[in-house]
Formats: structure tokens, C-alpha cells, sequence
């Protein structure tokens, strides 16, 4: 059940018991009776002018419990608000020597990362990751929100600039590879968006199966984008699949373009609700101190009983 009066320093509201008792106090004493000589007149109780003085004899005290509850820290629950989840994308980029076939105007590689540059635009508060693989796999950017590594990288892993052990093709360990970088992040969705324009020997044997339940599991959902004019590979096909992504097959640079707009529409950005937290909420009951101290100043200049 929530409360609807939060206090930081609950145990403090202990104290109310002082002005309770000095409330019950000034409405049960009966106090000393006068009596006076008015020669068989008939004399009024005065009731309401009784409860008058002890309403007013009641404002310290009042005043005293407002004090209290302001030194207890209230609260008040505030708005839930929703929140875009974040997203986790790891782009996993074949740089193997077959990357420099020519594509449109260029080769395949830099109308890929032209085309990934572009879909950095769409997904605005994501957190990017980008590994480089051939033979080897390396780790150009860690999962981050800043894209401005992205906009550098292409240069420095051009096919052509790389050594001999980066010409090969082997998707089985770059993707392993991306899964170990997801994993680590506990906060987000996670997705690998594999960019590639050949076949693997390392997913045969049933080790397409293997690492697709393992991606399953982790959460992690692979699309593919085959950069080649043949039909994508069936290992690739079938990770794609088993983990709730897709594969495309794009047949110019106008085509890539839209595979990544397809992607994003694809993974929608998940928005939830985050839970109403308490906040520092001294303003009304200051207010209400204030007004009470007030109202007690003015009582002072006539409703009070006299001193004898």
C-alpha cells in the first residue's frame, strides 16, 4: 500500500506526541472558577466564547506539530514518467579482402560504412559498439552514446590498409566476440548488426545452432545484411532467425540504405515507465506553519483567557 504522506525521517513523528498531549491538556482542564457578586442576575456559561479561547489556546500547539513534521523530511510521490530504453548495438564489420568488390561507385566496405553512419542518425540515444573481423576480430569502438569514433574509423580499416591475418572470414568468432561485449552491459536491449559478403567455415558442424542459442539466450538479437550478389548463406539465415532478427540482401547502395532504415523500423525503440519516486515536499506544510503562526499572533490581542 503506498503511503501517502512519505517522511524522510519517519521515526521523528514520534514527537507529535508533545503537541497531542498539550491539545488534550487544553481542552480537558477545567481551570479555577471566579465568582462573582451580580445580585440575583441571571449570568450566561458563555459557551461559545469558551471555545473560542481554547481554539486559540490550541494554535501553539498545532504550530509546534507542524514544526515537527517539517523537521521529519515530508515527501510527495512524484509523476511517473516513461523513459526510452536503450538499445545496444553492436556493428560487426567484415573487412576481409573481398570487401574491396566494387559496390555502386565504391567497394562494399565503405558503402557499408557510409550506410552505418547514416543509421547512427536514426537511432539518436542508443549506446554503438563496432568490431572490425576477418580472421581476427578487433574492437574498434566500445558500446558508447558518443558516435563521433564512428564518423573516424573508416579510413584506418580499409581492406586494403590491413594485414594478412584480417582476410579471411570467420563469422563464427566475431560473433562470439560481439557477445562477450553485450553481455557486459546489464542495462538495455542488445543487437549485432553483422555486416558481411561471404561464407564462414567456422558455423558449420552445427555451430551456427550452437552459437544461435547462445545469442537466444543472452537476449541478443542479429540482423545481417549479405553485401554480395549471391543468396546469403544458410548458417547466417538461420542465426538470424533463431535469435528474432533477419537477413538482407541488398543489390545497390540505395538498397543498403534502405535495409538500415528497415532495421530501425523493425527494432522500435521500447519506451517503459519509471516508477514514482518521493521527493522533498516542505512548501505546504510551510505555508501551513506560517498561516497558523499568524492566526496565533492575533489571537493574542483578544481571544485569551485573563491572567487571574
Amino acid at each position: 500500500m503506498e503511503i501517502l504522506f512519505p517522511f524522510r525521517h519517519a521515526p521523528v513523528l514520534l514527537l507529535l506526541l508533545v503537541p497531542a498531549g498539550l491539545l488534550l491538556w487544553v481542552w480537558r482542564r477545567r481551570g479555577r472558577s471566579v465568582v462573582l457578586p451580580l445580585d440575583h442576575a441571571h449570568s450566561p456559561r458563555g459557551r461559545w466564547i469558551g471555545i473560542s479561547v481554547r481554539l486559540a489556546e490550541s494554535l501553539p500547539a498545532l504550530l509546534l506539530a507542524l514544526v515537527v513534521l517539517i523537521l521529519a523530511g515530508p515527501q510527495r510521490w512524484d509523476e511517473p514518467r516513461t523513459q526510452k530504453v536503450l538499445t545496444n548495438i553492436e556493428f560487426c564489420v567484415d573487412v576481409s579482402g573481398s570487401m574491396n568488390a566494387q559496390f555502386g561507385n565504391g567497394n562494399r566496405y565503405d558503402a557499408s560504412m557510409a550506410a552505418i553512419n547514416d543509421f547512427l542518425d536514426y537511432r539518436e540515444g542508443d549506446a554503438f559498439g563496432l568490431t572490425f573481423f576477418g580472421n581476427s576480430v578487433l574492437h574498434w569502438v566500445p558500446l558508447t552514446t558518443d558516435v563521433s569514433a564512428f564518423r573516424c574509423a573508416p579510413p584506418f580499416m580499409r581492406p586494403r590498409s590491413l594485414p594478412s591475418w584480417f582476410r579471411g572470414t570467420e563469422i563464427g568468432k566475431a560473433l562470439r566476440a560481439c557477445r562477450r561485449v553485450l553481455i557486459g552491459r546489464e542495462e538495455g536491449d542488445r543487437m549485432i548488426i553483422l555486416v558481411s559478403d561471404g561464407n564462414s567455415f567456422d558455423l558449420g558442424n552445427d555451430a551456427d545452432q550452437e552459437i544461435a542459442r547462445m545469442l537466444r539466450e543472452d537476449g541478443i538479437c542479429v540482423y545481417a545484411v549479405h553485401i554480395a550478389e549471391d543468396s546469403p548463406p544458410d548458417p547466417i539465415v538461420n542465426i538470424t532467425s533463431l535469435t528474432g532478427g533477419e537477413v538482407f540482401n541488398p543489390g545497390d547502395p540505395s538498397g543498403l540504405a534502405a535495409v538500415f532504415q528497415r532495421i530501425d523500423e523493425m527494432q522500435e525503440t521500447r519506451v517503459e515507465k519509471v516508477q514514482a519516486e518521493p521527493i522533498d515536499d516542505y512548501e505546504p506544510w510551510a505555508h501551513a506553519a506560517l498561516a497558523v503562526l499568524g492566526t496565533a499572533l492575533v489571537a493574542l490581542f483578544g481571544l485569551r483567557f485573563t491572567p487571574w
